[in-house]
């Protein structure tokens, strides 16, 4: 007779968003009338540009957007895609290389699924976004972290991949621009692991939903475009979410060889049919469609970017490094660790949060959930009043340390 074991042991093993965990507990106090300053969530606080609604309102209402479509997405939202791919991504494909998913988390599970066997090993540079271990563990993947800390830009090298690589690595994951380092590597460096990727015959995931949102001259280079050999075992990933303010349309997609491509078809036609036709219908207007409010976003984040780190970097023992890309700060707080504040010892960057949001009111994301402890994300995608306030209760909490 065998346990009747209520929930899937694969599923119960997943562990909670930590991100959507910190922020759900921070709107919770929000709620309660606690005067709480979250830098946890990782979305633009702009609304949606008018057109693109407007397109939406307009989708919604025509009958052909009431029906079934395509699993892999309209034809005209896969063209978009296309065009976006080539401009942004300096790499030729067809449409019949795209799938429009449920969001970017959607297309990095289905390209987990896709790719790996059972023990296959994927190469996961540290630190990392919450979901990617997730997704390799639900696909019967092994990760294997490599990490880079403050003292390299958070940007792993050549060397350190060919230290961990072995017989079973499969894929490398790759985002440039880093959630959550706000580190984009350069071409020589994009092209150096590119090639080392080739000549072991690595797949790369390639994560570029924050490749528009780059500063002071910097671009995000596509590993298929520094190294077009790739163009055959790289899947690009990528959405509306981040430089649209779309993160609650649930669009995005993924771009690679004919054949991973239609594997994840087929998935995705039993998995979840299309995305939302109103939801297509909008992404199209966002890719085809004016580029002006994208542009002032990104010129809001940039200078909120800059007061962040002026101001952290002013809390003795707090090191935050200038990203370069999306709109997070991960700071070395190590500084902060193994000390007394509120009348106990912290030792971890975990309990260093939970003593920040209980004495501060300011809800910050632990590096625990991105990797090693010793640091910690704040996002810079919220307004201009209370970025700077919460960093002020950070500077008074932790003032004449």
């Amino acid at each position: 007779m065998t346990d009747n074991v209520r929930i899937s042991s694969k599923i119960a093993a997943i562990a909670e968003s930590a991100t959507l965990k910190v922020d759900a507990k921070a709107k919770a106090l929000q709620a309660a009338g606690r005067p709480v300053i979250s830098y946890a969530a990782g979305e633009p606080d702009f609304a949606t540009p008018e057109h693109i609604v407007e397109a939406a309102v307009t989708a919604a209402r025509d009958p052909k957007n009431h029906r079934y479509t395509p699993a892999i997405g309209l034809p005209e939202m896969r063209e978009a895609i296309v065009a976006k791919t080539k401009q942004d991504s300096g790499t030729e494909y067809t449409a019949a290389q795209v799938v429009v998913t449920n969001g970017g988390k959607q297309a990095v599970y289905q390209a987990f699924q896709v790719l790996l066997n059972e023990g296959d090993e994927v190469l996961l540079p540290s630190p990392y976004w919450t979901t990617y271990p997730e997704a390799i563990a639900l696909a019967d993947g092994v990760t294997v972290e490599v990490f880079a800390g403050a003292d390299q830009n958070y940007k792993v090298t050549v060397a350190q991949l060919e230290a961990a690589r072995t017989p079973k690595t499969k894929v490398l994951l790759f985002c440039s621009p880093s959630n959550p380092t706000g580190s984009v590597y350069s071409r020589e460096e994009v092209e150096a692991i590119g090639k080392w990727a080739y000549e072991h015959g690595i797949w790369i995931i390639s994560d570029e939903i924050y490749q528009n949102l780059t500063y002071d001259g910097i671009k995000a280079v596509s590993v298929t475009e520094a190294v077009p050999e790739m163009i055959d075992t790289t899947i690009l990933v990528n959405g509306v979410a981040k430089s649209y303010a779309m993160t609650g349309w649930r669009l995005g997609w993924m771009v690679g060889p004919l054949d991973a491509m239609k594997a994840a078809g087929n998935l995705q036609s039993h998995l979840s049919s299309n995305v939302s036709n109103i939801s297509q219908r909008a992404a199209i207007a966002a890719l085809t469609g004016p580029q002006d409010e994208v542009v002032a976003m990104r010129e809001s984040f940039d200078r909120r970017r800059k007061l962040a780190v002026a101001e952290l970097n002013k809390i003795p023992g707090w090191v935050a490094p200038m990203p370069e890309g999306a709109f997070y700060v991960y700071s070395d707080v190590s500084g902060l660790l193994g000390r007394e504040w509120g009348g106990k010892v912290i030792n971890t960057s975990l309990e260093l949060c939970d003593y920040i949001l209980d004495a501060a009111e300011v809800a910050l994301v632990p590096g625990e959930a991105f990797g090693p402890s010793g640091y910690v994300r704040m996002s810079y995608a919220l307004g201009d009043g209370p970025l700077l306030e919460g960093i002020q209760r950070l500077q008074k909490l932790f003032a004449g340390n």
